[in-house]
């Protein structure tokens, strides 16, 4: 059963290795477990709903808690903590686009807020309906989950835009077909909410992000349904397309997306690199996508970061024979792991490969082989859990992202990392902050950093401290011309930072963009613009 109140399977568990904990302890000292309110407690918090009846909105509490939050810092800190102050009066599952038009009808006319919700997996306030006198009602898309058609000639399929990843990939490899896409929400996330907060997967070098996948579809919207037919290109005019990705919710809600597959690769390999230092990383990584080889990914960690990654890891004697094969080859203390993933016929894997290890070599890189790389591959979507285990020892983790061309890449890591080292130094807190470059374009790369830091005996507190460390972190991304997101959209938490990436202009643009979609601001006020 998934977890109310955390991430996943309640019954997934992440143990943390008692090394691991005497790491953290000397790293940033012991943590205090919370005190947390059990479901019963946060169920008796729940106001009773005054919204009018209606055959497919249900109203009943512990519907109405389950879909009151996602999975953000603040939205932790309400769950656990019985602190929740807004939920949705209501909540409907539709099954149909007819289902849906009946839905927005409904709220129009009973001027109610709606929240489109995927898999409930936002990290930066998405779904959490806004303090107002309106009620919020939240249509879960999740029974709009199947296949409707597959276009083999044209590498096309339609699918219902509430399916999740795993099922998606399931319905697509039962025919021999694949979409590649995997943000590390992928257990629960879904189609749609990938296409409303421009997702992007751990493998985008290959397949791309969501944009590029995303050929077209349905939305229902207050003024009706907008089509967005599938076309290989097009030059007429703007693209529609474009203003649907990353709306957020705000002009309707997607029903059903058109998406670009691709046929399941014959070889798919993923090795592990060390480097002496980052800059030999980043240089090495540069060549690569300049010499037009064919990856499906590189992550390339700084060195606090394959610290943290193989001090986590436990197996101890593993750990401590790469350790010594390393320094045989000249790495100490500064080293930086590299994964690499290879997709495709055996051939080419074969043949890419080799060109990339000849420019990993030319970097001072030490090839180590594939158990770390399929290690990675075979836990990435296990790593959100430990975030659970890690509050459970009294310790927050959080992460925030940017992207920046080549040339600020190395300073944008310095300052995000400075920023939040610094943000608790009147509370005398230790931060501990790593970074590694998830996705990487020609031209610039993601910077995608987690921060731990202690959880505090009192919520406010705890709360406090997140929202320093946040807005620190977001001064400095503004300050060294970073996006203020590249992967985890705006929601509520990003907005106060948007009109510096935006203009003035801009910004009336998209808020115009949303007006003539939704003269009425019924759907999902608050998030993305005022």
């Amino acid at each position: 059963m998934r977890r109310w109140n955390g991430w996943g399977d309640d019954s997934v568990t992440y143990s943390i290795p008692a090394s691991a904990t005497r790491f953290l302890e000397n790293l940033i000292g012991p943590g205090i477990p919370p005190k947390e309110n059990s479901l019963q407690e946060v169920l008796t918090s729940v106001p009773t709903s005054h919204i009018p009846n209606h055959p497919l909105v249900s109203t009943n509490p512990v519907s109405r808690l389950l879909h009151a939050r996602g999975q953000s810092f603040v939205d932790w800190i309400e769950l656990r903590g019985g602190r929740i102050s807004t939920f949705p009066q209501g909540v409907a599952c539709p099954e149909t686009d007819d289902a849906v038009v009946e839905l927005i009808d409904y709220a129009r006319k009973a001027n109610i807020h709606i929240i489109p919700y995927g898999g409930g997996t936002s990290v930066v306030g998405h779904i959490d309906p806004i303090a107002t006198d309106t009620p919020t009602l939240t249509i879960d898309m999740s029974r709009m989950n199947r296949l409707i058609n597959l276009d083999a000639h044209s590498l096309l399929a339609t699918f219902g835009a509430g399916v999740s990843g795993p099922d998606l990939e399931a319905q697509l490899r039962a025919q021999g077909y694949m979409l590649g896409h995997y943000p590390q929400s992928f257990e629960y996330s879904t189609l749609g909410g990938w296409v409303a907060t421009r997702s992007s997967g751990q493998q985008s070098l290959r397949y791309g992000r969501i944009e590029k996948l995303f050929a077209g579809g349905k939305m229902e919207t207050p003024l009706g349904r907008l089509e967005m037919p599938a076309f290989p290109a097009s030059a007429a005019g703007p693209d529609i397309r474009e203003m649907v990705l990353g709306s957020e919710g705000r002009l309707g809600i997607l029903t059903e997306a058109c998406i670009r597959i691709t046929p399941i690769p014959e070889r798919e390999d993923f090795h592990a690199v060390f480097f002496p230092d980052f800059e030999h990383g980043i240089e090495a990584v540069r060549q690569i996508l300049a010499s037009g080889l064919s990856l499906c990914m590189l992550r390339l960690s700084t060195t606090n970061e394959t610290i943290t990654t193989l001090a986590l890891a436990g197996h101890e004697n593993l750990i401590g024979g790469l350790e010594r094969l390393l320094a045989m080859r000249g790495l100490g203390s500064n080293k930086c792991m590299l994964l690499l993933g290879f997709s495709g016929k055996s051939s080419l894997v074969r043949t890419n490969r080799g060109e990339a290890l000849n420019i990993i070599a030319k970097q001072g890189g030490v090839h180590v082989g594939k158990t770390f790389g399929e290690q990675w591959h075979k836990n990435r979507f296990r790593t959100p859990y430990l975030r659970n285990s890690l509050w459970e020892m009294g310790y927050a983790v959080d992460t925030l992202e940017t992207a920046t061309d080549w040339s600020k890449t190395p300073l944008m890591v310095e300052a995000i990392e400075t920023a939040l080292r610094s943000a608790l130094g009147e509370l005398d807190e230790r931060i501990h902050v790593f970074t590694h470059l998830s996705h990487v374009y020609p031209y610039g790369s993601s910077v995608y950093v987690t921060y731990l830091f202690r959880l505090a005996k009192d919520p406010d507190e705890s709360l406090h401290r997140w929202r320093a460390l946040k807005s620190a972190a977001s001064q400095a991304i503004i300050a060294n011309g970073g996006t203020i997101s590249h992967q985890h959209g705006v929601g509520i938490d990003h907005r106060p930072y948007l009109s510096a990436e935006k203009g003035p202009l801009g910004m009336a643009a998209i808020s115009g963009l949303c007006r003539q979609f939704d003269p009425y601001g019924m759907m999902n006020p608050g998030k993305l613009v005022a």
